[in-house]
């Protein structure tokens, strides 16, 4: 697995991220001690990536926190992922 992802460029990091991620944590989007998720979820905005895949249904994927993403991104004219779990993804097959 770790020879898969070894080749996928790191996107660079930019001096805005860190004011985003105090947002997001000054907004309680997350708790202070899990920067971690607001770090996934500010570069997801800054390179607008379409979709911010996730098991964390405390502070992403959750319904409730959504809404509270999308308005904390509007203010700051970013733009906001979709947030899903990978079994929101799979497709259906017919067998």
């Amino acid at each position: 697995m770790l020879a898969c992802v070894s080749e996928i460029a790191l996107l660079p990091t930019d001096v805005s991220l860190v004011g985003m991620v105090d947002t997001y944590i000054k907004n309680y989007l997350m708790p202070q001690t899990r920067t971690g998720d607001a770090i996934h979820l500010a570069y997801a905005s800054y390179y607008k990536i379409d979709f911010l895949l996730t098991w964390n249904c405390n502070h992403l994927a959750n319904a409730n926190k959504k809404q509270h993403i999308r308005i904390i991104n509007s203010r700051m004219n970013l733009f906001t992922p979709e947030i899903a779990t990978p079994l929101e993804l799979f497709t259906e097959t017919d067998t």
